[in-house]
């Protein structure tokens, strides 16, 4: 008697982040554009954004209010000491006015940021209000890197 075969299992929908992470985005070209999406999201910190450093397993609970100030502080000090250009361009969000998904990239680990690669770099951080899902890591995250977000959460 010769065994059925298995059926292939139903194809799982994509999953929300990574259609929204796919999506379109516009960068802070310059530093006062970064400040206003700061302000912006420091605004609606109680929103309950995931806070995802890519490289690590992805958070299963959005941060608290206080968590999430705290991380932009850290993130804009970190990306102005690093990143020392008269522009920004290393931030994305959605939607400026309104992000719901906020891309930044590392300093350090830029590669062409814009996406005309056919292989972009991901992301250093992700700031999101959907849970994110864990993004296939082109890279280990650089030890200085791990240890700084470590010693944030």
């Amino acid at each position: 008697m010769k065994a059925s075969p298995t059926p292939n299992p139903p194809e799982q929908p994509e999953a929300p982040f990574l259609i929204a992470f796919r999506g379109s985005f516009t960068a802070a070209l310059r530093w006062h554009q970064l400040d206003a999406l700061w302000a912006r999201l420091r605004e609606r910190a109680d929103a309950g954004w995931f806070l995802y450093a890519v490289g690590e397993p992805p958070p299963t609970e959005p941060a608290d209010a206080a968590r999430v100030q705290v991380f932009i502080a850290e993130l804009d000090a970190l990306l102005r000491a690093e990143h020392q250009e008269d522009y920004c361009g290393i931030v994305y969000a959605d939607d400026p006015q309104a992000p719901t998904l906020v891309k930044i990239y590392d300093p350090h680990h830029l590669g062409v940021a814009c996406g005309s690669s056919a292989n972009p770099p991901l992301p250093g951080w992700v700031m999101s209000l959907l849970p994110p899902v864990d993004l296939p890591a082109a890279r280990a995250p650089a030890n200085n890197r791990r240890r700084w977000w470590r010693r944030l959460f």
